[in-house]
């Protein structure tokens, strides 16, 4: 009966190209311990076992819908110690979700007042002669100051958003 054969392996290049990161990125994620260290030839260059590409798709899909590498980390940390991390995952997917609803109900928030400042802006241009400066973003100093503690809006975006509040 034949040895099974030996599990494939990838240097760092091979690895980055493999996934679609960097090298830079492979070492970040090793530093930041989602991605464990891997071992060292004779030369110096690293070689990362066949597992490790299955753990890089992981750690980019999860950044994708918004986990933290800090959180993979610990997650992947309470594993490796024998933990079940599930239903700590599952919240923290859970909060994001949340959280995710919030930033897309402000966005819309903010895409209806952006609308309305076009369609002021776009009448404030009709009405000016050709050539006649409108100073539209001096529109921004004349909004209502106590208008932009009404939301939890980023200081950047207060500023715009409180123009269009009733």
């Amino acid at each position: 009966m034949a040895a099974p054969a030996d599990k494939r392996t990838f240097r760092s290049g091979e690895l980055a190209k493999l996934v679609g990161v960097s090298r830079d990125t492979l070492r970040h994620y090793e530093r930041k311990r989602v991605l464990p260290r891997p071992m060292r030839l004779p030369n110096g260059y690293r070689e990362y076992p066949e597992d490790a590409v299955e753990r890089i798709h992981v750690i980019r899909r999860a950044l994708a819908v918004g986990f933290t590498l800090d959180e993979l980390a610990r997650i992947f940390q309470r594993r490796s110690e024998g933990g079940i991390p599930c239903k700590s995952v599952r919240h923290l997917a859970a909060t994001k979700l949340a959280q995710l609803r919030e930033r897309i109900s402000e966005m819309r928030v903010l895409e209806s007042q952006l609308e309305a400042l076009v369609k002021e802006w776009d009448s404030k241009l009709r009405s000016l002669p050709l050539g006649t400066e409108a100073h539209l973003l001096d529109s921004f100093a004349k909004a209502p100051a106590s208008s932009t503690k009404t939301r939890r809006v980023p200081p950047a975006k207060r500023a715009f958003a409180s123009r269009f509040r009733k």
